[in-house]
């Protein structure tokens, strides 16, 4: 068996980025979101290159899959599929900018159901009194936190049958 990750690193100047599959981070940048990551399917251009020039194929069995067998072209473990799934992550790095309000890393079991647009806006919502005036770091982990519960919960209402894994960091400086 495998599994996907993504993680950051959250400097004063950058953030940067690691994904290796299809969880992903997405920043709200300004009112805007801002993808950090792009997931790794089969389908993607050059993953399926890749895939193809070492041998493998991408076959369509209830949506595009490795050899008809996995639906991410990277991931950690799933040895039976190497050479054509690997776990090596694309790494990105980002300048920061006063703007950055926040950073959602999350697993596929939420971005299947759920778009990085509506996920930025639901984060906002339970982040906007934060701008409004100072709050104590625990109460900013219980905004955030209770963000990322409830990323959980809509992702489950609307039907995800995989794993959902949420976290929201907010960047205010």
């Amino acid at each position: 068996m495998g599994s996907t990750a993504v993680v950051a690193v959250v400097g004063d100047n950058e953030i940067v980025v690691a994904n290796c599959g299809d969880s992903r981070a997405v920043l709200s940048r300004g009112g805007a979101t801002v993808p950090l990551s792009v997931d790794h399917k089969p389908d993607r251009p050059d993953e399926l290159e890749r895939i193809e020039l070492s041998g493998g194929r991408v076959i369509e069995w209830n949506g595009q899959r490795v050899l008809g067998v996995l639906a991410t072209s990277r991931s950690i473990g799933d040895r039976q599929l190497k050479p054509y799934v690997i776990p090596k992550p694309e790494v990105t790095v980002n300048k920061r900018d006063d703007a950055d309000e926040f950073m959602i890393l999350a697993s596929d079991g939420l971005w299947d159901v759920i778009s990085n647009d509506l996920a930025c806006n639901i984060v906002r919502k339970f982040l906007d009194t934060w701008s409004c005036r100072r709050r104590s770091l625990k109460e900013n982990h219980r905004r955030t936190t209770n963000a990322a519960v409830f990323l959980t919960e809509l992702a489950i209402a609307r039907g995800s049958l995989d794993n959902i894994s949420v976290i929201v960091v907010n960047l205010k400086r």
